[in-house]
């Protein structure tokens, strides 16, 4: 049984690991972008970022004013059993929420849309976001949260069947210059594209592969590997770097995650994580162990099962 407290207590130092400790995965990947950006605007920018992530962990402070929304991914394990159960767990959640808003400090940027009531502590009515996943065969509850800005940086559009591969390349690349131009995102940053789907999983999709997949990792499929591979180049391409400046470092790195969709349609969303690409994820054992990552592992062989029951990868099976 995995005591609340200790499913609290790990959800309020993961919303500190998470504004101040940016993942060595994307910071490897920035450094990348600074040995290679062209542009002198845009190379200024990134090494500044660079100086200011080392400065955040030294002071113990978050890197950026803005720590955009705090949201929950949890996965939970066939066999886990928690105290007090899952409503437990969402009280917990927003109690640590709240008191990482008084304490870390985070900005507190929820308010009601229409009455604009702000309780200070980024919780209200659905707030703070929680998703949820499960795993077979294991005791385990990963929490994970990620920190992102909730204004712009995603878009969708319903493409069809007949836009083909080229279609999808149009509305990546028009999404991407049209973020750029306006200052609708702030780069270099992760890329999430999210296809197929309903037009809500869409969305949900291209949001997690630009949250929940680390700098590097590849989609199974090899020929939407290939894609994730290409969409990096042609994001690099546009002539915009860091923040909107003339430069090659638009994109961090893609990743794109698909899901089953009507005959008739392919829906499309496109996400950028933004610069500081905050997340955090811990692994709560049964016995009060408690292991602490930066790579939520969110997407596996059995969220990705595309077969009515799941069939088992042969070296797990043998195992």
């Amino acid at each position: 049984m995995i005591p609340m407290s200790t499913l609290e207590r790990t959800a309020y130092e993961l919303m500190a690991k998470a504004a101040i400790e940016i993942p060595d995965d994307y910071l490897a990947g920035l450094r990348r972008c600074a040995n290679t950006e062209t542009g002198d605007l845009s190379a200024f920018v990134i090494q500044a970022m660079l100086e200011n992530y080392e400065a955040a962990k030294q002071d113990r402070r978050a890197m950026c004013g803005d720590t955009g929304l705090p949201r929950w991914y949890v996965k939970i394990g066939n066999e886990a059993k928690m105290e007090g159960g899952p409503v437990a767990l969402e009280a917990a959640l927003r109690r640590a929420t709240a008191r990482a808003t008084r304490e870390v400090p985070l900005r507190p940027n929820r308010v009601h849309p229409l009455w604009r009531t702000d309780h200070d502590n980024n919780v209200g009515i659905n707030a703070p976001e929680i998703e949820y996943a499960f795993h077979p065969d294991v005791d385990w509850i990963d929490l994970t949260t990620v920190h992102k800005g909730g204004l712009f940086g995603s878009d969708y559009r319903m493409l069809f069947p007949g836009d083909g591969i080229e279609g999808i390349k149009r509305f990546y690349l028009d999404t991407l210059i049209g973020f750029g131009k306006r200052g609708l995102a702030c780069q270099p940053a992760i890329v999430g594209v999210g296809l197929g789907g309903s037009k809500d999983t869409s969305v949900v999709l291209g949001k997690q592969a630009s949250c929940l997949r680390v700098v590097g990792s590849r989609n199974p499929d090899p020929k939407i590997a290939a894609l994730e591979d290409e969409f990096k180049q042609l994001g690099n391409s546009i002539g915009m770097g860091a923040m909107g400046f003339i430069g090659t470092s638009m994109v961090i790195d893609c990743h794109i995650e698909v899901g089953y969709c009507r005959t008739g349609g392919m829906p499309m969303s496109v996400h950028m994580f933004c610069l500081s690409s905050r997340r955090a994820t811990a692994r709560i054992h049964p016995d009060g162990k408690v292991e602490f990552r930066t790579d939520p592992e969110w997407f596996t062989d059995y969220s990705r099962r595309s077969t009515v029951e799941w069939e088992r990868p042969l070296v797990e099976a043998a195992e």
